[in-house]
């Protein structure tokens, strides 16, 4: 038995019970471990958040699902059963819908090449849609290349390679320009400021600044745009609450309300239990921390700035129109401007990128004469410098939110009934993400800044899964983190299998 594999029916302390952490757990529960799950909150999910207000119900955290691959091993690995046994899984199509400052108008189709180089086409001008599918290719590229390491397998003990950008060069003139920026390639390689505008909304969706990270991003659209975009009927939060009863299905043990301040070792220099903040403690064989913990080698904060989520839930009288499409994206009037707001510590811009979800979906709504309409916007934790709970602060970006969403909502004002807004100051507050931060997936490139710590951590018999470790944020990743990490404790290489 390799020295940091647990033996049979050994005691597992997850701290957290976020998405991650709980594939973990189901997965270690059906290897015939007892595993115990310590949740700080009152519920479980993470940042896979849902806000319920007379009879509407919202999403706060991801509004669409990618690459649902990972979450169907996932329930065919713990039980021999079908994801969609469980969950309403329903491709979104159009995938998206995005309206320009200069009211260009366009929507992608769901996962189609020739579907999306016809749209460009009949949007950007002939031509456009080739460039985007040139660009596309490359990012298939960077995809075969860091597939793999970057979402499958546990990270690397050498990471250097992982530091060198896979995006192809592309040749300009005589010159070869190697490892750009996702801004860089944008505009050299697609030419028009409206395509490039729609490649780096992308990497600002994921919180990532498009002037500074590398080229590789490009995998985002191409992952989207190859496997599609899903929603999970009654909201993303049903998908949580399927894997939680999965969870509760494989005997694992919830602890709500019950915040971790520490990981204790024994005098091998393992980890051995935890502390928690009412004083008790908790013995453990191996401890899995899905959140980030005062401990060495434990899960820690990305390189960089990490922007958070701001997020409108709009309670609006009148029918969802037949025709509406489920999510648009409404591109901010000055692009540099907003990332400056975002990464640099500006304040929050007037017309910022606002993601609009409308989902077709009768349990989000007290009956058909209504809509639930969701707001999302990234920004930075603080609003230029100013907290998000200062006085005023979030009324009035979210006054500036609505404004811009209106593009995509006709007569929306009109139709309000009431708003909630919650900003990173809740995220924080209800999850414990520094600052409200939201974690963006691993990168290859940029020196490696865009990777997450590794899931083996410095302390024996303690693992890190989930957002804040490899391979980083985002449900998919999560879903693989846990895959990774179940497989470590195992015995094996890391990885589903």
């Amino acid at each position: 038995m390799p020295p940091d594999t647990v033996a049979d029916m050994a005691r597992i302390a997850v701290i957290g019970a976020g998405m991650g952490a709980m594939a973990t757990a189901a997965r270690l529960a059906v290897a015939g471990h007892r595993v115990t799950v310590h949740e700080r909150s009152a519920t479980y999910g993470g940042g896979v958040g849902r806000f319920a207000r007379d009879g509407f119900t919202f999403d706060t955290g991801p509004g669409l699902l990618h690459l649902p691959a990972v979450y169907r091993d996932l329930f065919v690995k713990t039980g021999k059963e079908s994801l969609e046994s469980h969950v309403a899984l329903t491709q979104v199509d159009p995938a998206s819908r995005h309206l320009f400052p200069d009211g260009t108008d366009v929507s992608l189709p769901n996962a189609t090449r020739a579907g999306v180089i016809s749209a460009l086409d009949g949007a950007f001008g002939a031509g456009a849609g080739e460039r985007w599918s040139e660009v596309m290719g490359r990012a298939r590229e960077v995809w075969e290349t860091t597939r793999r390491p970057l979402l499958e397998d546990a990270l690397a003990d050498d990471t250097a390679p992982l530091g060198r950008d896979p995006y192809p060069a592309v040749r300009r003139g005589l010159f070869r320009r190697g490892a750009p920026s996702l801004a860089s390639v944008a505009e050299r390689e697609l030419a028009d400021p409206r395509a490039a505008a729609l490649l780096t909304s992308y990497a600002l969706a994921y919180g990532f600044d498009p002037r500074t990270v590398p080229a590789s991003a490009t995998v985002l659209p191409y992952m989207e745009q190859t496997f599609g975009a899903w929603y999970v009927r009654g909201g993303m939060r049903a998908l949580a609450d399927a894997v939680y009863e999965r969870c509760l299905a494989r005997k694992v043990e919830f602890h709500f309300d019950n915040e971790v301040v520490g990981v204790r070792t024994g005098p091998d220099g393992r980890a051995r239990g935890l502390d928690l903040a009412d004083g008790r403690r908790i013995d453990a064989d191996t401890v899995v921390a899905g959140a980030p913990v005062p401990v060495p080698g434990g899960p820690g904060r990305a390189a960089g700035p990490v922007p958070g989520r701001f997020v409108v839930c709009l309670a609006l009288r009148g029918p969802r129109p037949e025709d509406t499409v489920h999510r648009t994206v409404v591109h901010a009037a000055d692009l540099r401007a907003e990332w400056e707001s975002v990464f640099s510590g500006g304040a929050p811009g007037d017309s910022p990128t606002v993601t609009v979800l409308r989902p077709d979906d009768p349990s989000t709504v007290p009956d058909a004469s209504h809509e639930a309409v969701t707001l999302q916007v990234t920004v930075a934790t603080t609003a230029g410098g100013e907290e998000w709970t200062a006085p005023g602060v979030a009324a009035d970006f979210a006054e500036r939110v609505v404004k811009a969403a209106e593009a995509a909502v006709p007569g929306l004002r009109e139709r309000e009934s009431w708003r909630e807004v919650r900003t990173p100051a809740d995220t924080e507050r209800e999850t414990g993400a520094p600052g409200g931060a939201v974690p963006g997936p691993a990168l290859a490139g940029a020196g490696g800044l865009h990777l997450h710590p590794a899931n083996v951590s410095a302390v024996p018999g303690l693992y890190s899964v989930g957002g804040w470790s490899h391979p980083g944020g985002g449900l998919a990743h999560a879903g693989m983190s846990g895959a990774i990490v179940a497989d470590l404790i195992a015995g094996g290489p890391g990885g589903s299998r």
